[in-house]
């Protein structure tokens, strides 16, 4: 760990000096501009991102890495010049996506459900509920189940997923020693997999929303039995929890679990969360259940009235159009609300307690508010570096005589940017408008493929991205280290991301789900007793 932190300062040090040396600090801004054309555009549009990625890997340490691929990147888009190095960070990054009102929203968002997880916790309506799941759940196995199903029932918004199924299974994953690492991979696969499959979820609004000239509802439910890396990974998950079988990192995380010790490494920023929160004695299953069902049913509401719903629209329209940030913020706004008449009525809290679980709620976010904040910078600088024209160049490329290997080759790509940017969204942005403008008139069923693979290949990429928001969530809400979570998922995506690259070649081929996605449940059956026989030694 020394060495590690020792490489990372010396990497620092070379490119503050490589700043404060450069003789292009003199440059005029016209200059500026001109001399950052070599770098728009081209393969070094993804360098910032892989640099941060790679240091958060190799030192452990998130902030820092972060900071430092944001800094490559204002870097290479001022060509090196001082002034326009620190402009670009601050102006053009930190300060530009912080009065995005979409990002804003999301941060909101953040701050409401973390201030509902404290009064959750502090009414006792977790600790009840995590008594009443005690006596149902009797194994590891059933709180791994519980989990999923979980999972997958909220289906309506990633985020929200993300820290509902956390702060409610935790107490259950915890007394039946599941390493924190393994919950929050439980989350992230229920996650964005679920939501991408899932026609009334936020994400379907996004991807309708970028196929200009088509019926964006109808391409995403036909998209649906393609987008295999969703489907496997699903299939992998609960299959694996049934045949009792971790491998890499995740099995040394589990192995440590079952002796006691959930958290593996001595980073363990939330071990005492638990206990700095006294639970009220008073508390009931309801105190959990209504805010939850409270919570879903307005951020429907919340998201299908920024889609004009109660103006005429009709449903399916009013959510494919809807505003995720300002519906999310809305809904969440009244279920805390709800939360608090609740227990103000049932006398388990009192007002002024109520009001202090705001603020509390808010420290409880701030790891994950930063993080976010970084990433979103870090985005912003590859997109001002050109990356969305780069990618439009490769798969333009290829799509001459590689017609039906190119739904693998947009997985691929797909993979990639969300990988080196850690936005899905942003993927979908840049690769599907082009998927359909080169299908466009030609093989229909093949354009659904591959919008799919863009989909299932930009899922994939956030669930290996250590700056995806979505695995930043999922620590979050399993209350887990963010490394730890990003090094023990990374092999489980990659065994789903093979196995979902070749069922795209043979979709390629065959252009039908009826033969393609048993083909990949076949095959991704086959990579589980492969590695079950390999990793037989470790019995959960």
């Amino acid at each position: 760990m020394k060495s590690n932190i020792k490489r990372f300062s010396l990497c620092l040090s070379a490119l503050m000096l490589l700043i404060l040396a450069s003789p292009l600090t003199v440059l005029a801004a016209e200059e500026e501009v001109a001399a950052s054309a070599k770098f728009y555009g081209t393969f070094w549009s993804l360098v910032p991102p892989l640099v941060a990625i790679a240091l958060a890997l190799i030192t452990k340490e998130v902030y820092s890495s972060l900071f430092v691929g944001i800094l490559v990147g204002a870097l290479f888009y001022s060509n090196f010049n001082f002034e326009g190095t620190i402009l670009h960070i601050f102006e053009g990054g930190m300060i530009s996506v912080l009065t995005d009102s979409y990002n804003m929203g999301i941060l909101i968002f953040l701050v409401i459900l973390g201030t509902m997880v404290c009064l959750m916790n502090r009414a006792g309506g977790s600790a009840a509920f995590g008594r009443w799941a005690s006596k149902r759940i009797k194994s590891r196995v059933g709180a791994e189940l519980a989990t999923i199903i979980l999972g997958v029932l909220i289906f309506i918004d990633d985020y929200f997923n993300c820290l509902t199924v956390g702060s409610v299974m935790r107490p259950v994953t915890d007394k039946h020693n599941v390493s924190r690492a393994k919950l929050a991979y439980l989350i992230d696969a229920t996650a964005a997999p679920v939501c991408i499959i899932a026609p009334i979820s936020s994400w379907a609004a996004a991807v309708s929303g970028f196929v200009e000239g088509e019926d964006g509802i109808s391409l995403f439910v036909h998209a649906i039995p393609y987008n295999f890396y969703a489907l496997l990974t699903i299939f992998m998950m609960v299959a694996m929890v049934l045949m009792k079988v971790e491998f890499g990192p995740m099995g040394v995380h589990e192995t440590n679990a079952l002796k006691g010790d959930i958290y593996t490494t001595p980073a363990r920023p939330y071990a005492n969360a638990a206990e700095d929160e006294k639970s009220n004695p008073r508390g009931k299953v309801i105190d959990l259940l209504i805010p939850i069902v409270s919570l879903v049913i307005c951020c429907v509401i919340g998201m299908i009235y920024t889609g004009g719903f109660f103006s005429g629209t009709d449903f399916v329209t009013a959510f494919s159009q809807s505003d995720a940030s300002v519906g999310l913020v809305l809904g969440s706004f009244f279920g805390l609300v709800i939360t608090i008449v609740l227990y103000l009525i049932r006398r388990v809290m009192n007002f002024r307690d109520c009001m202090a679980c705001i603020p509390d709620g808010f420290k409880a976010m701030v790891p994950a508010i930063l993080i976010l904040t970084f990433a979103w910078t870090l985005k912003a600088m590859t997109d001002s570096l050109g990356a969305s024209v780069f990618v439009s160049a490769i798969v333009k490329s290829s799509a001459g005589g590689l017609m039906n290997f190119l739904p693998a080759i947009i997985f691929v790509i797909g993979a990639v940017i969300a990988f080196a940017t850690g936005t899905s969204w942003g993927t979908f942005g840049i690769l599907i408008p082009i998927v359909v403008n080169v299908f466009s008139g030609t093989n229909h069923e093949l354009m659904i493929i591959s919008i799919s693979a863009c989909m299932a290949g930009a899922v994939c990429g956030d669930h290996c991205s250590p700056i995806s928001d979505t695995t930043i969530m999922a620590s979050a809400g399993a209350q887990c280290e963010h490394v730890n979570h990003v090094s023990t998922q990374l092999p489980y995506a990659m065994v789903a991301a093979a196995v979902s690259f070749l069922t795209y070649i043979i979709a390629g081929f065959v252009q039908t789900a009826w033969i393609a996605l048993p083909a990949g449940i076949i095959l991704m059956a086959i990579t589980l007793v492969i590695i079950r026989l390999k990793f037989d030694d470790l019995k959960m």
